[in-house]
């Protein structure tokens, strides 16, 4: 075991909103709402604890999400420890387009690196991200959980790519949880294969204009949040989800479907008091500001 750090380490990892009305598969947002998870290498077995959200859903096996991409980044190491023992401390919600498994992938593969002495020379940033990147399938989640704030990615001659930007220090969310959830793959097998090239031209001049939103002048962000690709052509599996996006919208609010859904989150730029009192019966609501930092490694 002599190749491998002694004792446990620990990580704290953020959730995400992806998408953000019109950019799709490609704008993520870190929020203040976090996972702690610690692993440490044992000399034999896999033992892994899990707590709080999605604890009574989740495997505590080798197909646990945070343990195949512990293996995966340790194999990108060629380092594979003789045993495992990880204990999650959830609080992302599961399956509610919050970037609960995007969470885990970031988490499994900075606490694998961190459990190899000198893993950074192993794994760089920009290879572990593109590991988890290609571990999700995706990057838009990945990319704020890993770097932290407002994060534009994609993919770019067979790697994929994260540019941070700037956040307006005035913008925070205010993000809405139904009760129940929504697969992703569910919400993606709604989206048609083709969409009208003005659709298209629509959203690329929202999805511009968000950045700049976000960035400084966030009195745009109503306009900059419209959507035509994806939210309402979602509305067959998450009605509710896209009434209360309807309701926010024609009061002013910029709402959108948070990720895949079901969850909405929506901007606010002062006292968040007014947009809580939104909140359905049932769901949960959260007052969050965005969140600087990605993964974490705790002391």
């Amino acid at each position: 075991m002599g190749r491998f750090v002694d004792g446990p380490v620990r990580v704290s990892v953020p959730a995400t909103s992806a998408n953000l009305g019109p950019g799709f598969d490609s704008l993520g947002l870190a929020l203040s709402l976090r996972d702690e998870l610690e692993a440490e290498v044992l000399p034999e077995g896999l033992v892994v604890e899990v707590d709080g959200a999605g604890a009574d859903g989740v495997p505590r096996d080798e197909s646990h999400l945070v343990v195949r991409s512990m293996r995966a980044a340790f194999e990108l190491m060629g380092q594979q420890p003789p045993g495992l023992r990880l204990s999650c401390h959830n609080v992302v919600p599961h399956a509610r387009g919050l970037g609960s498994s995007s969470a885990a992938i970031v988490a499994g593969v900075v606490l694998a690196r961190a459990l190899v002495p000198g893993g950074q020379l192993l794994a760089s940033d920009d290879a572990l991200f593109d590991l988890a990147a290609d571990l999700e399938g995706h990057p838009d989640n990945v990319a704020p959980a890993f770097y932290g704030g407002f994060v534009v990615s994609g993919r770019e001659d067979g790697h994929w790519y994260a540019v941070r930007v700037g956040v307006d220090p005035r913008v925070t969310a205010v993000v809405f949880v139904p009760p129940t959830g929504v697969e992703t793959s569910v919400a993606r097998g709604l989206l048609p294969a083709t969409v009208p090239h003005a659709d298209a031209a629509a959203n690329a001049g929202r999805a511009a204009l968000l950045v700049a939103a976000l960035a400084g002048q966030p009195e745009h962000l109503l306009a900059a949040t419209r959507d035509w690709l994806h939210q309402d052509q979602r509305e067959p599996a998450m009605p509710d989800t896209l009434a209360l996006v309807r309701r926010l919208r024609a009061a002013g609010v910029p709402a959108v479907v948070s990720g895949a859904g079901p969850t909405v989150l929506a901007f606010g730029t002062a006292d968040s008091s007014a947009l809580t009192a939104a909140c359905p019966d049932g769901w949960a609501c959260h007052a969050l500001s965005i969140e600087p930092h990605g993964a974490l490694l705790l002391t």
